[in-house]
């Protein structure tokens, strides 16, 4: 959302497919056929409604509803006030922008008001904008005006006070005229420039550079990720987790969060007189920020006539799920300064501009049943099962509802019409039931959630106290938690085994055929032969919820991933019967020999991999790597004390106790000794031990890379992307998986994403895949000026 925007509403529950703008909400009715007591009545109903929406969006950023039910009690309040102007006061909503400066942080004066924008829901309500234009500025039918069209972005707005070219303030909107003083916050991300770059003789002498505040799609879904691996409920959306990262009281928070921010907009503007060019357009502006090094857009575009401003709203209709951040509409503003000056602006919003909204991405369907699936950490998910319905290009069956304490907080039982959403565009979420269809006569269910596990009948309960989780206990022989470690065991972080995904740990662990799994535990996994693989039939399941997939058409996806049946011709057939031969009728698939193959050379991999394929709590990828590079042996790591563990860099206590608790488990150690009889390789070959990388620690860090960090970014050609972190680790280095100010270089490969276009904004050093081998073998010294 921008400073010049209505009020978008993160989606909560709401009856889908109305049509935005229409009127909605408790006793919505046509303004035109009420009496003045009744209209007032009515006046005083919606304005409670939405102030309460605004201090809710504004104030505490839990929005309480969705965005087209905002703007459709805003469009009624409009048309009530229309119909009777009596009503119209400047205290209305209509009137006035935004809501007030949440308490906490200091208010500040904005140097010019922060305005609303109004909106259009349909291409008609865009043509009668434009035709007003057309009118006020006195045009003709051949006349065309010159748009810029920008895509809405949904974050927070922000007004960043520069004077002579320095940040001196950054205000959120606030009420338009009073907003929060966040510059501590501010300073932190990364993409807003402390001072403005180029010609200094270019900086006016104050300037307020209006903008949006967010977080990107990729950004939410890694913080959502990392939320979900730790135990915690994922945020909603990246609107509202923007601005709480914007508000935190601790600025290490904010920066945390990898927000950026797209200006849009200018404010006051003072500047030497006879110092600078006149500005003729909005577009200007933001090629002057371009040069000063504030962050615009690229989405932008510069159009003549509807025509081009409708093919913008076209394409980002169609492609609006591809770009950095989340978006609801398009903005369109009359690029002309001298136009808008013209065109003014009424209490709360311009009349040069006006936000186009794409209608909310949300359907109806119906909740069948609420089923219960088991992870690989013993975690009880209840999840929704839905009549099949498409949302935002997929079809969907399946949506999470975390625990039993959210399933109540929604209020869904199983049997309503509920509305349903993509989070992020991405992950299914039921937002609520649909109100007005409460009482459709179709049965309904309350849920509750089972006390044994759904997959080996233990009792579920909570691990420590204060967990809302439910979880499994029998960690050992829970087939679903058995299924989930294996996977983890061949992903990427662990054994990297590609024929070990999810259908194979699966079959691996439960079949439909045979009765008795291959795998009890982990523990028989190198121990595995053709015999084992060669009955397995499997329904697929998905491994962090325990939960059946399904194809297309509905039907569970059942897999012979081993064998192959054989194809004979007629003639062969004849042959054989004809020689009493019995021939066979399948043989192993290629799945079968690559899987027994990658296990072979998995006995052998680093020791850091090994540690992370035995899933013990806490110990990642990172912390493995600090275990393995410190110690050298899993016998180390075993008669190493809790001190000892914890030292070590990357570690600290809380990961030393669970290495500890993990060994203090009899089946535990089972795995470790069925592995290491199965030719599994513990200790990396040559390692000192622990007592000499202690004396080399004393000697500081050594090797081309010591003491620098390097993050690599897309695909390189002779590196994988754990191949280059490990390369840069041996080198003496630090690999990082996100661009700052303390990073020294930035390997760019093909389709880099974000990270390439934060190092450019950085100033960073950035080298091809060329420059990176270079820094590798020779450290700094050894990069020309051509790197």
């Amino acid at each position: 959302m921008s400073d010049t925007t209505t009020d978008p509403r993160p989606d909560q529950p709401v009856a889908a497919g109305a049509a935005a703008g229409a009127t909605s909400g408790p006793g919505a009715t046509d303004a035109a056929v009420l009496d003045e007591t009744a209209a007032r009545r009515r006046w005083a109903e919606l304005v409670a409604l939405v102030e309460e929406d605004q201090r809710a969006y504004y104030e505490d950023d839990a929005p309480k509803v969705s965005d087209a039910e905002y703007d459709g009690r805003m469009h009624e309040l409009q048309h009530l006030e229309a119909s009777h102007p009596a009503l119209v006061t400047p205290e209305s909503p209509t009137q006035r922008v935004g809501g007030r400066a949440a308490v906490g942080f200091a208010t500040v004066q904005h140097v010019e008001r922060m305005l609303s924008l109004d909106n259009a829901f349909s291409a008609e309500d865009l043509a009668a904008w434009a035709v007003r234009v057309h009118r006020d500025l006195g045009l003709g039918p051949g006349d065309r005006v010159g748009y810029l069209c920008e895509v809405k972005i949904d974050g927070l707005a922000i007004a960043l006070l520069y004077e002579k070219g320095r940040l001196v303030r950054a205000a959120t909107r606030g009420d338009g005229r009073t907003g929060e003083d966040v510059t501590a916050n501010v300073r932190t991300i990364a993409s807003i420039p402390q001072r403005l770059g180029g010609d200094p003789a270019s900086h006016p002498d104050v300037i307020e550079i209006r903008g949006e505040v967010f977080m990107g799609v990729e950004d939410f879904a890694a913080l959502n990720a990392r939320l979900v691996a730790d135990g915690h409920d994922p945020y909603a959306n990246p609107r509202n987790t923007a601005a709480g990262s914007l508000r935190q009281k601790d600025p290490k928070v904010t920066a945390s969060r990898n927000l950026r921010m797209y200006a849009h907009g200018v404010g006051a503007l003072q500047w030497t007189a006879g110092e600078h060019a006149e500005l003729a357009r909005q577009s200007d502006a933001y090629a002057l920020f371009e040069g000063w090094g504030v962050p615009v857009s690229p989405h932008n575009r510069v159009v003549e006539g509807l025509d081009g401003v409708q093919q913008m709203i076209d394409h980002f209709g169609e492609h609006r799920h591809s770009i950095e951040h989340e978006l609801d509409g398009i903005v369109v503003k009359v690029d002309a300064l001298a136009d808008q000056r013209r065109l003014g602006a009424t209490s709360r919003a311009p009349r040069w501009a006006i936000a186009y909204k794409y209608p909310p991405e949300e359907v109806n369907t119906r909740l069948l049943a609420i089923q219960v699936g088991v992870g690989r950490t013993g975690r009880a998910t209840p999840y929704a099962v839905m009549e099949p319905v498409k949302v935002a290009g997929s079809t969907v069956r399946q949506a999470t509802l975390h625990n039993q304490d959210v399933v109540r907080a929604k209020g869904v039982r199983i049997g309503d019409m509920v509305v349903l959403r993509k989070a992020g565009d991405v992950i299914p979420e039921i937002l609520g039931p649909v109100a007005a269809l409460a009482d459709d006569g179709y049965p309904r269910e309350d849920f509750v959630m089972p006390a044994g596990c759904p997959e080996c009948g233990t009792g579920l309960r909570p691990m420590k106290e204060g967990d809302v989780d439910l979880r499994c206990p029998n960690a050992e022989s829970c087939p679903a938690q058995v299924r989930g470690r294996v996977e983890h065991i061949g992903s990427r972080g662990g054994l990297d085994v590609e024929a070990l995904g999810e259908v194979t740990a699966a079959a691996l662990t439960q079949p439909e055929v045979p009765e008795v799994p291959p795998l009890r535990t982990e523990a028989g996994l190198f121990s595995l032969t053709l015999d084992d693989l060669l009955p397995i039939e499997v329904v697929v399941r998905d491994a962090e919820t325990g939960l059946v997939k399904v194809d297309d058409d509905g039907v569970a996806r059942r897999r012979t991933p081993f064998r192959k049946k054989l194809a004979y011709t007629k003639a062969r057939r004849q042959a054989a019967r004809d020689a009493g031969e019995v021939l066979p009728e399948h043989e192993p698939s290629a799945s079968a020999t690559k899987l027994l193959d990658e296990l072979e050379l998995a006995r052998t991999k680093d020791l850091w991999r090994v540690l992370v394929s035995l899933n013990i709590r806490h110990v990642g990828p990172v912390a493995a790597r600090a275990l393995a590079d410190w110690f050298g042996s899993l016998d180390a790591i075993r008669s190493a004390s809790r001190e000892e563990l914890a030292a070590v860099e990357g570690v600290g206590s809380i990961i030393a106790d669970a290495v500890l608790a993990w060994f203090d488990v009899e089946w535990h150690r089972e795995i470790v000794d069925a592995w290491a009889a199965a030719g599994v390789r513990f200790a990396t070959p040559g390692h000192p031990g622990p007592a000499a990388m202690a004396a080399k620690a004393d000697e500081g860090p050594t090797g081309p890379l010591a003491g620098l960090t390097v993050v690599v970014t897309g695909s390189l050609e002779g590196f994988s992307r754990d191949g280059a972190k490990e390369a840069v680790i041996a080198a003496g280095g630090k690999s990082a998986g996100s661009v700052s100010k303390k990073t020294d270089y930035v390997v760019v490969g093909d389709n880099a994403g974000s990270k390439a276009a934060k190092a450019e904004e950085l100033g960073l050093q950035i080298l091809d895949e060329a420059g990176f081998v270079r820094l590798l073998e020779g450290g700094p010294s050894a990069l020309d000026d051509g790197a």
